[in-house]
Parts: C-alpha cells; structure tokens; sequence
C-alpha cells in the first residue's frame, strides 16, 4: 500500500485532500471502529455493485470523512478505481477487493488524523 499512497502524493488533485476538524471531531465522537464500519458500507452499496447508474458522482466531496478519504484515495468510482488501482470495471467488487478498500481509506484516514497530533 505504500506505493499507492506514493502516487496519490504526486496527484495534485488527490494530494489537495485533507480531514477537516469537524471531520477529526466527528472521527473521535463516532470512533474508528465506527467509521471502519460506514466505509465497509458505502463500499458495499455505491463501488462493489458491476453496474452503478451514477458512477462517477456517487461519492460527494464532502458530508463524511469517509467520502473525502475516497477522493484522496481515488476509491470513488469505479472510474478512479480502474485507473489508479487496476480493478476493472463492469463487474461486481470481490468481498476481498471491497475489504482491501476499506483498509485503504481507514490508513488514509489514520495518517491524516496523526499529521493532526503532530
């Protein structure tokens, strides 16, 4: 996964990117565990599905710190998912394809929080 995080870092677009406090205070109101929880979810219900009508606008810029993790993590489409990650479009996310997103967004919400407390 470091590779990953190495090349989001040189996307201008995805590097811009970042928790704000409402998100953190959210973050530590609900807890990790929680969050983990509500991205399983939306991955779940808005990537893992072969065919998503809206697919590219799914995932809003704002409203969670899981949907701002997504655009940092270009795990917000199935667009974005097939460029930067090689998972192919067209059919249904494998339960470990969809656990491996989660994953993904959790860590980049772990070092978001921790430049935080730095």
């Amino acid at each position: 996964m470091v590779d990953i995080f190495e090349r989001l870092a040189q996307s201008p677009f995805r590097s811009q990117f970042h928790l704000t406090d409402k998100d953190r205070a959210y973050i530590a109101q609900k807890t990790m565990p929680v969050i983990a929880e509500h991205a399983a979810d939306f991955i779940a219900k808005r990537l893992a599905p072969a065919d998503i009508p809206n697919d590219g606008k799914q995932t809003p810029m704002r409203g969670h710190p899981v949907f701002i993790a997504q655009h940092a993590t270009a795990t917000c489409c199935r667009g974005c998912l097939s460029k930067w990650h090689h998972i192919p479009q067209g059919i249904p996310l494998s339960e470990q394809q969809q656990k491996r997103i989660t994953t993904l967004i959790m860590t980049w919400i772990e070092k978001e929080i921790q430049k935080h407390l730095e």
